[in-house]
């Protein structure tokens, strides 16, 4: 099973609009067109998939996304209008992938950069994991560590602390995916019972600079995505960036 996932598309209304680096919907293109080379068997887009949150940005993603020669999913991130996505295409909260599972956890907080889960989503998360013993992925928008940009860490997740308690005991959450960093990134929480890894992902248009205490843009990076490919309860992945 190979999975892709794509992140902060940061799209607009406008189809020539430009980022501060580029051009988001033509990147997109780019980026699908990578994607479809490497066969997945199912992308999912972890958020941030509009700029300005309106319903023609996300008829452009649709429109794009819809290339792809497999099933796709998407999730909101702290610049999307999740009620207008939902208009276009569901947002589903578990996602099969044979010997695997996808979550998505859902930490968008309104009004906010920054992501929170809060207690009643968490308890529904646990519930969701109690249903189904298989390897699973979490997927969310916000990542759940640190990931080392002071101005990033400051909107990451809120209540990270409280899912890694309600992850405890679940020996079968092996990754979580997240978006909202625009960079590659791969990090470990590590709990009596083991540890879950934490990977981030490049944005399909602007790349983050890593490291940096401020915001900047990583203006020698490039557009890119995760691959991860699923093995029994084992998995394998990476990033491949595109050339513009």
């Amino acid at each position: 099973m190979r999975l892709v996932q794509l992140s902060d598309c940061h799209l607009h209304a406008d189809p020539d609009a430009r980022s501060r680096a580029g051009f988001p919907l033509r990147q997109l293109e780019s980026v699908v067109a990578a994607v479809r080379a490497e066969r997945p068997d199912a992308v999912i887009v972890s958020g941030d998939v509009s700029q300005d949150e309106t319903a023609a940005s996300y008829q452009h993603a649709h429109r794009v996304l819809s290339r792809l020669e497999c099933p796709w999913f998407w999730l909101g991130g702290n610049h999307d209008q999740q009620d207008l996505m939902r208009d276009i295409k569901a947002i589903h909260d578990d996602i099969d992938l044979g010997d695997w599972r996808l979550l998505v956890a859902d930490t968008w907080v309104k009004g906010h950069a920054h992501g929170e889960l809060g207690a009643e989503r968490i308890e529904a998360l646990v519930e969701r994991l109690s249903q189904d013993e298989r390897p699973t992925l979490l997927v969310m928008h916000h990542p759940p560590l640190p990931v080392g940009s002071a101005w990033l860490d400051e909107i990451g997740l809120k209540d990270r602390d409280a899912l890694w308690q309600a992850l405890a005991p679940f020996t079968q959450v092996k990754a979580i995916l997240c978006g909202h960093i625009h960079q590659a990134f791969a990090g470990r929480q590590r709990l009596e019972r083991g540890e879950v890894m934490v990977y981030g992902c490049p944005s399909t248009t602007d790349q983050f600079l890593a490291g940096s205490d401020g915001f900047a843009i990583d203006e020698a990076s490039r557009p890119g995505f995760r691959i991860v490919d699923l093995r029994s309860d084992e998995w394998l992945t990476w990033i491949e960036r595109i050339d513009l």
